[in-house]
């Protein structure tokens, strides 16, 4: 069963290894993962200046999320699921709690800037892709699905 409750500044450790080790699961090289590293890192602050909420089960906690921005179009900033409890349910009840808790903050809806390994599971939920969103890194371009979910 997972319970899921507000972050704690003590738990900035425990989000950032999820947001990596999750990011890592997709097969992206070390060069790309350390790229990513900072905007993988949650700190403290972080978690004091924005709703962050973990999910967590008899094994510990296996993921969280975090909105960002001003309703009323929230940003869900982060949704990471521990790699060994993908496919459990979880990061749809994470997701799920996610929207209910920015209706409670007034927004209409939320943008998401997805990697494109989790773009089928935010149009499973209800997303709809509203663009795109192109760089490159490692000399080869890269292509993030931007979405939104109405509330």
């Amino acid at each position: 069963m997972l319970h899921i409750v507000p972050a704690r500044a003590e738990d900035a450790g425990e989000l950032s290894r999820i947001a990596f080790e999750a990011k890592g699961h997709w097969g992206y090289s070390q060069e790309w993962m350390e790229s990513w590293r900072t905007s993988l890192t949650i700190d403290p602050e972080y978690i004091l200046a924005n709703p962050v909420y973990l999910g967590r089960d008899p094994g510990g906690v296996c993921g969280f999320y975090a909105l960002t921005g001003e309703s009323p179009a929230l940003t869900l900033d982060h949704l990471w699921m521990d790699p060994t409890r993908m496919g459990q349910g979880y990061g749809r009840a994470l997701f799920e709690h996610a929207v209910q808790r920015a209706r409670e903050l007034g927004a209409a809806r939320l943008d998401i800037q997805a990697d494109p390994h989790a773009e089928g599971f935010y149009l499973h939920m209800g997303a709809q892709r509203c663009g795109e969103m192109k760089y490159r890194l490692g000399g080869q371009e890269r292509v993030l699905p931007l979405l939104v979910y109405s509330v």
